[in-house]
């Protein structure tokens, strides 16, 4: 951890902390439900919403129906988080095929929320909705929509059949 951490963190505890420390384990989140706040700090990546009702959030990127079962899904989704830098897992609901992340920034450490929730979609068909969003600040640059750019990047490609890689 930079110095500068460390000096932050005595103003912004959680950027002190290491890897998903220094914030509360997430509970489980209703994805359907989810309320962004105004701020330009959180991302939103999902399938398209038809027929939206005022509390679910519009995906800023739209996902496909993955044509894989709800559990290859999740574990390639868990694969692709973990492959990333400054990843840490927060919680795992197996359960609820949900899990939740902190990414922390390379210099000043600053923690922001990932949350993955695969649904079936029959038996051999799933989706995903992929929730970032910054602990601090008002703006994130582009950051949680370009990470879940390159996310679904990774998973596109980890879920490639080998015979066609």
């Amino acid at each position: 951890m930079f110095p500068f951490a460390w000096l932050i963190g005595l103003v912004l505890p959680a950027c002190a902390a290491t890897g998903a420390g220094g914030l509360p384990v997430p509970p489980p989140v209703d994805m359907a439900t989810i309320e962004r706040p105004a701020t330009p700090n959180t991302a939103v990546a999902g399938p398209a919403v038809v027929g939206q009702s005022a509390t679910m959030a519009a995906p800023d990127l739209v996902t496909p129906i993955y044509e894989v079962p709800a559990a290859r899904l999740f574990a390639a989704i868990q694969a692709v988080a973990a492959a990333q830098p400054r990843t840490f897992v927060a919680a795992t609901y197996p359960d609820r095929l949900q899990a939740h992340w902190v990414v922390r920034s390379a210099v000043f450490n600053f923690p922001d929320l990932v949350t993955a929730q695969v649904v079936a979609d029959g038996a051999d068909a799933s989706t995903l909705v992929l929730y970032s969003r910054s602990v601090y600040g008002r703006s994130d640059f582009g950051v949680n929509r370009e990470r879940l750019r390159t996310w679904l990047a990774a998973l596109a490609t980890r879920l490639v059949p080998t015979t066609e890689r």
